[in-house]
């Protein structure tokens, strides 16, 4: 049996088991199999691994992007440069017993491709909501689109381009025609939350993408909706950093 998994916490909302699930059955793949594993912390990685020696490898979501760097032998490019991994492949040794563990991001992969069709040439700048791995995959699209993006966060971060959701203001939203929540406020069970951001300044123009994708259409797509804002959930990135990962884990 060959195991495939996510690690996060929690994981009550996520999709990916019964995605890959219902891919092995249409591939009529009977010895595969896909788990989810809750870590609560990191730490306990190197015992999941252990523990399971048919283990081919991992999706990485909340809270562990950064976190779980330390614990890899390889970061290929992408994920070097984001600074975050989301994507795992356990690969044996010549030794017996032995192992390394290789990482990737495709989540740049899975935003780049659910965003290009979305794009007019007002979406010159771009607002990103929170600081954490998907952010700084967000932001690396972002840069290689050559549009420029803010990170939105608490605290003021010492950047160039932070602010705080206390900037957040009707010039700010004017200039900044794109909203990215990459934050997991809103995400099932807590549906009723959105970030603490002033919607009432979003217009017909403004594209408000939210990463969160259970539920499909969250209280952020709502609010911004409501102010005649195209808005779009983060299914289609979900898909494709899914397929990307596939691709990996087969290469």
């Amino acid at each position: 049996m060959k195991l495939f998994g996510l690690i996060g916490y929690p994981l009550s909302h996520s999709f990916s088991k019964k995605y890959f699930t219902e891919k092995f059955d249409k591939l009529g793949l009977a010895n595969h199999q896909y788990e989810l594993f809750p870590l609560k912390n990191i730490g306990e990685l190197p015992k999941l691994i252990a523990d399971n020696p048919n283990l081919v490898g991992l999706n990485v979501t909340i809270p562990h992007k950064q976190s779980i760097i330390p614990f890899l032998d390889e970061l290929d490019e992408t994920a070097k440069a984001v600074g975050a991994v989301n994507t795992i492949v356990r690969l044996s040794t010549s030794k017996p017993g032995e192992y390394k563990l290789i990482g990737y991001n495709t989540d740049v992969t899975g935003f780049s491709q659910s965003l290009k069709p979305l794009l007019h040439p007002h979406h010159e700048r771009a607002l990103i909501l929170g600081t954490g791995g998907a952010a700084k995959a967000v932001a690396y699209v972002l840069k290689g689109l050559g549009i420029q993006y803010y990170f939105v966060s608490r605290e003021r971060k010492d950047l160039a381009n932070s602010l705080t959701y206390d900037d957040l203001n009707e010039a700010v939203f004017n200039a900044c025609k794109m909203v990215i929540n990459t934050t997991p406020v809103g995400m099932y069970p807590i549906i009723e939350e959105a970030p603490n951001i002033p919607y009432e300044h979003f217009t017909a123009q403004h594209l408000a993408y939210d990463l969160v994708y259970n539920p499909t259409e969250t209280a952020f797509m709502k609010k911004a909706a409501a102010q005649g804002a195209h808005t779009v959930n983060g299914l289609n990135m979900l898909y494709s950093q899914a397929e990307a990962a596939w691709k990996i884990w087969n290469s």
